[in-house]
């Protein structure tokens, strides 16, 4: 019997247009009236998810930052993973050639919580999500002496074959185990994400933390996505279903598989191994 159902965002929750289906809102209301305990897995900042969410029922948690903190949409804090500021200040060091598609994002109130100082926000994708969170988004000198205490994470964002560059250049950092570098593509824009946390910081971790805290085992999460920044979260959970528009290199056995979201691929998934 599924007691949790852990929904990524873009791409599964939402549409390709970036809203929420109807037949989506429905399934998971019903969860939630059936007890089903409905958590929210994103790579997105607590404060950028919670209006892709409003319309979403209560009691509900958000998992954001790739699994770094989750929260209550009340506010109050499950889980908190801090990246050390010696671990964040030496990635930045040896990434200095896409410094200008860099931010820190901090666990701070709205005011500076991401700061950037090179970054380039002429990249059409990059100029919406400036639009989105121009309250938490603050220009400084330097990223390297803006980090005066231990930030939630470094983040990139660039054309698919850089930020493939910047996967390649974490992988052969010499503090690579001490990172957790997730990737989220979007091939036909030609727009991808890279997430830095701390080691053993994902998805994966973030929902399995909830699920603790709620008393609700593994075996009874179903968890459903479309990137590769949900890989660990979809394997982690006794059923992991993968979006029919998910990423090409997502698919693997043991997944099961449903329609795309502008076919409400998460409401057929929810009532199929949910409801």
């Amino acid at each position: 019997m599924i007691r949790l159902i852990g929904i990524d965002v873009d791409g599964t929750l939402l549409d390709s247009g970036g809203c929420l289906p109807p037949e989506n809102l429905s399934a998971i209301t019903e969860a939630a009236a059936r007890g089903i305990h409905i958590v929210i897995a994103t790579g997105r900042s607590y404060f950028f998810a919670l209006p892709a969410v409003e319309a979403l029922p209560d009691p509900l948690t958000l998992v954001v930052h790739n699994g770094a903190i989750a929260r209550t949409r009340g506010g109050s804090t499950i889980v908190r993973r801090l990246m050390p500021r010696e671990v964040a200040l030496d990635v930045l060091s040896k990434t200095v050639a896409w410094r200008d598609g860099a931010v820190v994002i901090f666990d701070r109130p709205l005011a500076g919580q991401m700061v950037y100082d090179l970054m380039d926000w002429e990249h059409p994708h990059r100029s919406r999500f400036r639009d989105r969170n121009r309250e938490i988004i603050e220009q400084v000198a330097s990223l390297v002496d803006a980090i005066t205490e231990d930030p939630i994470q470094v983040a990139y964002n660039g054309t698919v074959p850089a930020m493939r560059e910047v996967v390649a250049a974490l992988a052969r950092h010499p503090a690579a185990g001490m990172l957790a570098v997730s990737l989220t593509e979007y091939e036909p824009r030609d727009f991808s994400l890279v997430d830095v946390n701390s080691a053993g910081t994902n998805k994966g971790t973030g929902l399995a933390e909830v699920a603790a805290w709620l008393g609700v085992d593994r075996t009874e999460v179903m968890a459903v996505g479309d990137n590769y920044n949900d890989r660990e979260m979809l394997e982690w959970a006794g059923i992991g279903v993968v979006m029919g528009n998910a990423a090409p290199g997502l698919r693997a056995p043991g997944l099961e598989e449903t329609t795309d979201n502008d076919r409400a691929g998460l409401a057929a998934a929810i009532r199929r191994f949910a409801l």
